[in-house]
């Protein structure tokens, strides 16, 4: 079963850091485009970042840019999600997609075919 597995999320006080992981079982994924997503209570998914198939474009929503950082590992096959200067708002289940060949450009949900089951990030005041 193809499946998308995130890791690292915790609870951290304002101001600080971390850093989610998003590991593949089942097949790789490295001709895909990796997005992360967020889900706060009570309101709809929204994008975070994406980033391109052969990791060469990276995209961003407005309020993350400048603080949260995606990478990956193409040899560990491994997606990471860099989230510094975190902020109370941030709190969220956060979730990683893949989309096939994508550009790295989308905030689409309908544009990614894979998603993970979500790790739960908790920032406190």
């Amino acid at each position: 079963q193809v499946q998308l597995v995130e890791s690292g999320g915790g609870l951290v006080q304002a101001g600080g850091s971390l850093r989610l992981s998003c590991v593949p079982s089942g097949r790789t994924f490295g001709r895909h485009a990796m997005g992360w997503f967020r889900q706060a209570p009570g309101k709809e998914r929204e994008f975070v970042a994406a980033i391109s198939w052969d990791g060469g474009n990276t995209y961003y929503a407005d309020s993350m840019k400048g603080r949260f950082t995606i990478s990956r590992d193409h040899a560990k096959n491994t997606v990471y999600l860099q989230m510094n200067s975190l902020k109370p708002e941030d709190t969220a289940v956060y979730y990683c997609a893949a989309d096939y060949y994508g550009s790295g450009s989308s905030a689409r949900e309908r544009d990614y075919e894979y998603w993970g089951q979500g790790t739960q990030v908790t920032v406190s005041s």
